[in-house]
């Protein structure tokens, strides 16, 4: 059996946390590839390391003098090696650091020397191979992550190598600099090895006991979900549920590899399973809830719609030219409504609407403001009726008026529009509904 483990900033953030990881690696001999990510925050008012490498990088820019700056970062890995008793010095890598500063080798390559760094220490404290990322992780030309030679050349290096240590988030351009991931790329690092090793499981330690059916800043302490398939969590994603970027989820999806979200700080939970498909039978009607706020709806009235061939598709071109992408389009016999995001609508709104005018010629337009939207998911709603009119009427019960539902073909989900007044209060009711009453 293999193993790949990622572990976030919050678990590498302090020489502390490092033993923490240490221990979990050692529990099992089937952690054999290790993933991490730069160090985090120690204590909510500290600096991530990647941040003050921006910062150091900025001032290299600006021609200024980055040796204190650059002395700050090192003090923190400093602070890691004496905290693990380790006979390391990283003063040759930060002198190679600073001169490519100087040299302007780049934002990415200045954000990628948290992992990179990090990586180095972690080796050395496992007694593991180091395998620096920007040697088995491509990206072309036009900055596309290079999946197929990636996996290739991963695959043959990793065949020779027991254990090793990958830093997570960055890898190389075909003219040799380095590029970095999106948001979340230590993810998609780790998701990256664990299909290249074929491994069994691809575990990623955050900070968290796996996904929660809710927002725990909104619903207190919301039960966790012991397993979701990946089109929920794209769903609850995609709506906001921030545990594990999108990205992060394709390679091991691609090879059927589950993940499995652990918490370094409480490694005896068991965390989430998230897996392809399942017979798992889910605690609750529901998965999971989740929601964005900051929405606009646009009303659309006019008589006999439903028989204007390519209405529908004049609508949104007018949106599309705009440079405005929509996120639901509820409609009725002679009403269309289509959602889209408020920040990017309030500048273009008056330039969208006479577009609208000129192209359907419609009786009426309402705009509606300050919206939010909220996803209920679960492959449980399937086999059950009355999900719909169950959140109709706890919702009714507590005077927060639906601007919009729309359900799936699927069933997987259901989105409920509210005002933005409503949005916590609604997501507590419908929590209460599904979780709470059928606990």
């Amino acid at each position: 059996m293999i193993k790949v483990v990622k572990f976030g900033g919050s678990s590498l953030a302090s020489a502390e946390q490092f033993k923490k990881v240490g221990n979990i690696i050692r529990a099992e001999e089937e952690r054999r590839y290790v993933v991490p990510s730069a160090p985090g925050k120690r204590f909510s008012e500290d600096i991530k390391v990647t941040d003050m490498l921006y910062k150091c990088y900025a001032e290299a820019e600006n021609g200024k003098n980055i040796d204190k700056s650059l002395q700050a970062i090192k003090e923190r890995y400093d602070e890691i090696i004496k905290g693990l008793g380790l006979k390391l010095s990283l003063a040759d890598q930060f002198k190679t650091i600073k001169k490519n500063f100087e040299n302007l080798a780049g934002s990415d390559y200045a954000a990628s020397r948290g992992e990179y760094l990090n990586g180095i220490i972690m080796a050395e404290y496992l007694g593991y191979e180091f395998i620096d990322a920007a040697t088995v992780i491509f990206f072309d030309k036009n900055g596309e992550f290079d999946s197929e030679k990636t996996n290739e050349t991963l695959q043959k290096k990793l065949a020779k190598v027991e254990r090793a240590v990958i830093p997570g988030f960055y890898g190389v351009l075909a003219n040799g600099k380095i590029k970095t991931f999106s948001r979340g790329g230590s993810d998609v690092t780790g998701s990256i090895v664990a299909r290249a090793v074929k491994a069994d499981v691809y575990e990623n330690w955050t900070d968290v006991s796996g996904f929660m059916a809710a927002d725990p800043r909104i619903v207190k302490n919301p039960k966790s979900i012991d397993v979701i398939t990946y089109r929920e969590l794209r769903e609850l994603s995609y709506m906001g549920a921030s545990v594990l970027h999108e990205s992060a989820i394709f390679p091991v999806r691609k090879e059927g590899i589950p993940i499995n979200i652990r918490n370094t700080n409480a490694p005896q939970d068991k965390g989430t399973m998230i897996v392809g498909t399942t017979c798992n039978v889910p605690s609750y009607t529901i998965t999971g809830i989740a929601g964005k706020k900051g929405f606009v709806s646009i009303s659309i009235d006019k008589e006999l719609m439903n028989s204007e061939i390519g209405f529908g598709r004049k609508v949104l071109q007018v949106f599309e030219d705009n440079g405005i992408s929509f996120e639901h389009m509820p409609s009725g016999i002679d009403t269309m409504t289509v959602f889209v995001h408020q920040d990017e609508f309030v500048e273009k709104e008056q330039k969208v609407l006479a577009g609208l005018h000129r192209a359907v010629n419609p009786d009426t337009i309402e705009l509606e403001s300050d919206l939010s939207l909220i996803a209920v998911v679960g492959r449980g709603m399937k086999n059950n009726s009355g999900i719909a009119g169950a959140i109709f009427s706890a919702l009714a019960k507590e005077k927060i008026n639906i601007k919009m539902i729309d359900q799936g073909s699927s069933e997987l989900n259901i989105i409920i529009g509210v005002r933005n007044k409503y949005f916590e209060d609604a997501i507590r009711t419908i929590y209460g509904v599904f979780v709470q009453e059928e606990a």
